[in-house]
């Protein structure tokens, strides 16, 4: 009864079209109804500070101020150079650059939402002088933005490991060959779009110097990720750290180069300040959520309806990957991952499921819902910039979503695909 008036009062005030904090806020008061109101002076403060209190989380910040001063330093336009370089004089070349600059831009920026206004600004019109059709180019935009939050850095993964224990740097490493086989998979659709549509080749096919020089140009970007994953997997600087280093060197990169000012910085610093508070505050709605879930036994009901499956880890996983994708298309992406992780742990790991591989399962899975109807918010940003209308955006957006499933159903066929790294540098 508790968990049904929760939801019950949730959809209701989503629907109201209140901020998500606030309906996770309402849903928790209605869930100390059923407990005991008494309670909430004393544990609702408590729960939502105890959310946030966490080490860890002061990544998220630095890792976002990281990728918006690194934005706000002009680097975009080099790193989709350094792809039109590499790809750019292929058959659907475009097509192929947008893909690879989302590769490029998840070392940097690691945002979905950030990466699909950037690249899709410059690149869908573009892509429709090439030939695309106006509604694929912004789907391709959408989709392949997905490998920001996949490879490294990533703040669901951060998020991830704040609720589980579970070693940020393992997670970083396990969620590169996912991000590579994910910008492999988008390459390949657009392999087949370009050949069935008779796209023309546009680009010619540079020199070596050519590439050389565009590699110079994008390498101070390229080398952000690097300095992360190294320094974290190697131990010589914690998470939050290692996005204190990035900060410092996205800054000194910016005003060396002369290409960051100091309107730059403080628009970053304002993108950062107005990003992170929406994402602590449903951070610490969420943890009083997850308190009333665990109070009420929630996740240990849930274990013994999944009992049935806990012999067998992959069919867990579908089943859970099945629960998030419907979840995801409903709620706001850090509130489900939020919410669901601290029921899904203890079922996956009664059926033997590595923490690593359920931590990029639920990133990948979390990540899909960013492209997904209704709520998908990429969607909605590869809409606007690309002047698609949104319906046509939501017919067209459904074979880059399976395009998405389908990876993800091969990672967690073979999870050797996410521990191959985590392993290899233990």
């Amino acid at each position: 009864m508790m968990l049904a008036a929760m939801l019950a009062a949730f959809v209701v005030n989503v629907l109201l079209g209140l901020p998500l904090f606030v309906c996770l806020l309402l849903a928790a008061l209605t869930g100390f109804l059923f407990v005991d109101p008494a309670l909430i002076p004393r544990m609702l403060p408590q729960q939502m500070f105890a959310g946030i209190d966490a080490f860890s989380l002061m990544a998220i910040p630095l890792f976002i101020l990281a990728g918006n001063l690194m934005n706000a330093a002009g680097l975009t336009p080099r790193l989709i150079d350094l792809a039109k370089a590499l790809v750019g004089h292929l058959k659907g070349g475009l097509g192929y650059v947008n893909v690879v600059s989302s590769v490029f831009f998840a070392g940097v920026n690691g945002s979905a939402v950030a990466d699909t206004s950037a690249l899709g600004s410059l690149l869908v019109p573009a892509m429709k002088k090439e030939g695309y059709s106006k509604a694929y180019a912004a789907g391709l935009t959408a989709g392949s933005s997905l490998i920001g939050p996949i490879i490294p850095p990533s703040i669901f993964m951060i998020l991830y490991a704040s609720l589980t224990n579970t070693s940020v740097g393992d997670l970083f490493l396990a969620g590169v060959i996912p991000g590579l086989i994910l910008g492999l998979a988008f390459m390949i659709m657009n392999g087949v779009y370009a050949h069935r549509a008779n796209l023309q080749v546009t680009g010619r096919k540079p020199s070596l110097g050519g590439i050389l020089v565009a590699l110079y140009r994008s390498a101070p970007a390229l080398m952000a990720p690097f300095i992360i994953v190294a320094g974290i997997v190697f131990g010589f600087v914690t998470p939050t750290e290692s996005g204190a280093l990035i900060v410092a060197y996205a800054a000194i990169l910016g005003l060396v180069t002369r290409n960051l000012n100091w309107q730059g910085i403080r628009q970053a610093v304002a993108e950062t300040v107005r990003l992170t508070s929406a994402i602590f505050m449903i951070i610490a709605a969420s943890a009083v959520v997850s308190w009333l879930l665990a109070f009420g036994q929630v996740p240990s009901q849930f274990s013994v309806l999944l009992e049935p499956f806990a012999d067998s880890p992959t069919l867990t996983l579908l089943l859970l990957s099945l629960i998030t994708f419907v979840t995801g298309m409903l709620m706001e992406e850090v509130s489900a991952l939020m919410l669901l992780t601290p029921v899904f742990v203890p079922v996956a790991m009664q059926a033997g499921v590595d923490p690593v591989h359920l931590g990029i399962v639920i990133t990948m899975n979390i990540t899909i819902a960013l492209i997904t109807p209704p709520m998908g918010a990429c969607v909605f940003v590869a809409a606007a910039v690309s002047k698609v209308e949104l319906s046509m955006m939501f017919r067209s957006i459904w074979p880059f979503v399976l395009v998405a499933m389908c990876t993800l159903v091969l990672l967690i066929l073979m999870p050797q695909l996410t521990l191959f790294l985590p392993n290899l540098l233990e």
